[in-house]
């Protein structure tokens, strides 16, 4: 059996990135929704927003472990398997990753212990102000990467000499063409998935009828965020979109299956790209659709797949169809959002039980759209690590496949593992409800990962 080493690892980062944005995807938008309920619980001092500030920040515990434990790994594989990589850009790319560390995670790190350990030990307002500090620490963790992430994308403020990139202009680097767009379509959508987590949760209570006035709370904090960046998110899709097609053509063309640029692209709803015969197969289509979003005008051209060789484009069936799922789910997040809204205004949110059920069993559906949008953005950047100037299969180490193949079984399982407690506790915690964080008068001991094991232990011993 052949093991292709540049293919392998590919899978292995794939495997070990889309797992691990499923926890800062969470913990993002989680951070902002806890120090927002501590603010609230300071301006009104109703207790219950209290009661739910610490609830929530028990499962942050949980996922802000299950975040380091899968996010460690990439660091090592970028030199284990992407050492020409690290040689190639690693001047540019490596200290935007090591600034993350160094102004996001030291940050986020130091008053998550007193988020997490400081209750009934610092004064309140130095307890809601570390989780505002714990929030700002994700949201600029986030920036950082974005902006590694984008430079990769639309590379700038460098010059190449011998094949190694050097930094000419930090600002220009870190401010690339795509990040702006990249990084607020990324932070809205971790906002945006943690609102449905939210949602999900106090709709479950409602159906059971427990902790009534936690759960009102909650589904009118995520509607009322919901109905705001759900539409936002449409809007910052199409710029995000227009940018794309500007400075990467190619990949907007795989995510639209647009194959000759000398027609108007149509929307394929539905269709199976052959990329042997260059055409689609079975479409389901909305004539001239794609032109109409992408150029604004009905008989509107953009660069089609043949513009370049084939071995310059990326795999346009994986493109294509995570772009469709990912627009699937936020045209249903949109819906549910607005629809909820409506509700609101009637007077009948609690009471639509048809809602309530449908909205308890989509808690998922942020985390799809996060993973399909990033399964889009680096499979459409392909067969380029970086855009025009590193091909993906010069990128790799010079390391046998068997190697390779045989630590991606291994995270496989030790992530299932992972992944499997992880939802187990988070799950175990819910059931227990906000009201057993109400009756606690302490706060943590130990270290966040400590907190995070205490926290699944004594979910597992309450619902015994």
């Amino acid at each position: 059996m052949h093991f292709d080493p540049a293919m392998l690892a590919r899978l292995q980062f794939a495997f070990t990135i889309i797992f691990h944005i499923i926890f800062p995807s969470f913990t993002i938008g989680l951070s902002a929704y806890i120090a927002t309920l501590g603010v609230m619980w300071r301006w009104t001092e109703r207790e219950h927003f209290h009661t739910l500030m610490r609830f929530w920040a028990k499962i942050f515990a949980v996922s802000f472990a299950m975040g380091v434990v899968s996010g460690v790994v990439m660091s090592y594989e970028f030199g284990l398997n992407w050492s020409r990589f690290s040689l190639a850009v690693g001047n540019v790319v490596g200290p935007l990753i090591g600034y993350e560390v160094l102004t996001a995670f030291f940050l986020e790190a130091t008053f998550l212990g007193v988020l997490l350990f400081g209750f009934n030990k610092v004064p309140p307002w130095l307890y809601v102000l570390s989780a505002a500090f714990v929030a700002f620490g994700t949201a600029m963790s986030a920036f950082w990467i974005l902006s590694a992430n984008s430079w990769m994308q639309t590379p700038a403020g460098f010059e190449l000499k011998n094949g190694i990139a050097y930094p000419v202009d930090w600002l220009a680097a870190v401010f690339n063409p795509s990040f702006p767009y990249r990084f607020a379509h990324m932070l809205n959508a971790a906002y945006l998935t943690t609102a449905f987590v939210v949602l999900a949760v106090g709709a479950r209570y409602l159906i059971a009828g427990k902790y009534q006035e936690e759960a009102r709370t909650m589904l009118r904090m995520a509607i009322g965020l919901t109905v705001i960046i759900a539409p936002l998110q449409l809007f910052i899709g199409d710029q995000h979109g227009l940018n794309t097609l500007k400075y990467q053509p190619v990949k907007v063309a795989a995510m639209e299956a647009h194959w000759d640029g000398a027609k108007p692209g149509d929307f394929e709803i539905f269709a199976w790209p052959d990329e042997k015969a260059e055409t689609n197969r079975f479409a389901i289509s909305i004539p001239h659709g794609s032109s109409l979003i992408l150029t604004h005008s009905w008989d509107g051209l953009f660069p089609g797949l043949t513009s370049v060789p084939a071995d310059q484009r990326p795999p346009v069936p994986i493109v294509f169809f995570a772009f469709r799922i990912m627009v699937a789910a936020g045209a249903f997040m949109i819906a549910a959002a607005l629809y909820g809204a409506f509700l609101w205004g009637r007077g009948t949110l609690f009471d639509t039980r048809w809602y309530l059920h449908v909205m308890k069993h989509t808690w998922w559906v942020g985390f799809v759209a996060v993973m399909a949008g990033w399964i889009t953005t680096e499979s459409g950047r392909q067969p380029w690590i970086v855009e025009k100037i590193l091909r993906t299969a010069d990128a790799t180490s010079p390391v046998i496949g068997e190697s390779i193949a045989v630590t991606l079984v291994l995270f496989v399982l030790a992530y299932g593992v992972v992944f499997s407690f992880g939802i187990y506790y988070i799950n175990r915690l819910i059931n227990r409800g906000p009201s057993e964080v109400a009756e606690e008068t302490g706060g943590f001991t130990g270290s966040p990962i400590t907190a995070a094991h205490k926290a699944g232990r004594e979910a597992v011993q309450g619902s015994a």
